[in-house]
């Protein structure tokens, strides 16, 4: 499918299902996913990117296993709102998804979603509320990251 906006993804959306989130990365892509009723949203995973049929390949893959609805995409716009080198290649990603994608995996709707301070929330709140440590926190902000890209846009949809 192609790249939509939030009042078309909402009416698209069915009562029921999950949605999934990613936190694109150079090295890594962030993964979580809502619940059926889109009501939480959970850290499932980080993949590691390697050629972009593999990446593709391991999104369709979980895509299809949580019966995922839509996608949505943190696009890290600059703390003025405006797009840079970082956003280009977030929205390649997506044009990727849509024309080389698995059918699992292009043939869902995407939604960017603004994820300014994302990672930095993240982590900050590992270091606040959980003292992981360096190597626990790297482990695991990527998905985190893209759970909270998805708790914002799941609050947008409401």
């Amino acid at each position: 499918m192609a790249v939509i906006d939030f009042p078309a993804l909402k009416a698209l959306l069915v009562r029921d299902g999950r949605l999934m989130a990613l936190d694109i990365g150079s090295k890594t892509i962030g993964v979580a996913t809502s619940d059926m009723l889109r009501m939480l949203a959970t850290p499932l995973t980080t993949v590691k990117r390697t050629k972009l049929a593999a990446d593709l390949g391991a999104l369709a893959e979980l895509a299809r296993k949580h019966e995922v609805k839509a996608l949505l995409i943190g696009l890290p716009l600059n703390m003025d709102g405006t797009e840079g080198p970082r956003c280009q290649s977030v929205r390649q990603f997506a044009i990727n998804i849509a024309n080389h994608g698995p059918p699992a995996l292009a043939g869902l709707p995407i939604v960017f979603q603004d994820e300014r301070l994302s990672t930095a929330a993240v982590t900050r709140g590992m270091i606040d509320d959980y003292d992981m440590t360096r190597a626990k926190r790297a482990e695991r902000v990527d998905a985190a990251a893209a759970a909270w890209i998805l708790e914002s846009a799941l609050a947008r949809l409401r």
